[in-house]
């Protein structure tokens, strides 16, 4: 027969298991806020106001963006990490936060202690673009140029650490060159400059500068992805000139590392029904990026995969830890 004190100890599980699945189901019970931590107008911000109106539908409460740039994306994950893990506080983060787990050591924060996986957006890759008054008119060109005039060439990025800087300071391991690092904080500051001449080189998102591209406001050299991007089907890749070298940059949805398993499950079915559809799909496509959605745990693996592959590029590029 079972003692005393086990079934009492059996019955509290139970109890707290019951609570924890009404607690779920009760969710969400008032708006769900997603802190995008970076700029307007930024990959991120897009996806996240993507995304809004139908998991508004979905969840019946509404899906709120709220955009808490600064200090390398760690402003707003932080304030995720230490959010009331219910399911009404979540974050948009990128392949800027696993970089970060490298190059931030001090951040008030752990990725993978304080904040739990819930699921993977999509992918996209790059364009390398400089403006029409650099004497590049390819990859080899750039490269020749560079190293006749090191030191000489500015690359602006929107803030350190993110996969933009990342791809700039791999792009100048691989290629041998001396080029300078120029953030700004903020995709859009960055590229101002970029247009303006301010500084002459960038890496960017494809559909952002396709645009700027056929309007000659800049010259697209390469993409960064292993094959030719549908969107500029005539520009190269960078790794038809630097074998291995592929850059993108990724989303995916993080929450509070004790929201209750069941919540983040429920997100997770509903953010892979959408970005499944075929209609949406067919948009991403439009918009340079890939959709492959994954599982809780699976998303989890990719994080901590991530985080390996991210600071294996720190240490190639020799990117300094702040």
């Amino acid at each position: 027969m079972i003692g005393r004190r086990t079934a009492l100890a059996l019955g509290t599980l139970a109890s707290a298991t019951l609570a924890r699945g009404a607690a779920a189901q009760a969710w969400p019970s008032r708006p769900i806020r997603v802190i995008v931590p970076f700029g307007l107008g930024g990959s991120a911000d897009v996806a996240g106001r993507f995304l809004a109106e139908p998991l508004t539908v979905a969840l019946g409460q509404p899906v709120v963006i709220e955009n808490r740039p600064g200090a390398g994306g760690t402003i707003g994950a932080d304030a995720v990490a230490k959010a009331t893990p219910d399911g009404h506080t979540l974050l948009l983060m990128s392949n800027t936060h696993t970089a970060n787990e490298t190059l931030l050591p001090n951040r008030p924060y752990v990725l993978m202690r304080d904040l739990a996986s819930v699921a993977f957006i999509n992918v996209a890759h790059h364009v390398l673009v400089v403006h029409p008054s650099l004497p590049a008119q390819s990859v080899q060109e750039l490269i020749a140029y560079a190293k006749a005039n090191p030191g000489k060439v500015d690359y602006a990025s929107s803030g350190p650490g993110t996969p933009y800087h990342v791809a700039g300071e791999v792009f100048r391991a691989m290629a041998g060159i001396e080029i300078t690092h120029i953030p700004f904080r903020g995709s859009n500051e960055a590229r101002t400059a970029l247009i303006s001449g301010q500084v002459p080189m960038m890496f960017d998102a494809i559909p952002t500068m396709v645009e700027q591209a056929h309007g000659g406001r800049v010259r697209a050299l390469a993409t960064t992805g292993p094959q030719r991007s549908p969107l500029l089907p005539d520009v190269p890749t960078v790794a038809e000139v630097l074998p291995g070298y592929e850059a993108s940059i990724w989303l995916g949805l993080m929450a509070p590392a004790a929201t209750p398993p069941a919540i983040r499950e429920r997100l997770n079915a509903e953010v892979n029904r959408i970005m499944s559809l075929p209609a949406t799909r067919d948009q991403q496509q439009r918009m340079g990026a890939l959709v492959d959605p994954m599982s809780v745990d699976a998303f989890d693996r990719f994080l901590r995969a991530d985080i390996t592959r991210q600071a294996e590029g720190i240490r190639l590029a020799g990117i300094q830890a702040n």
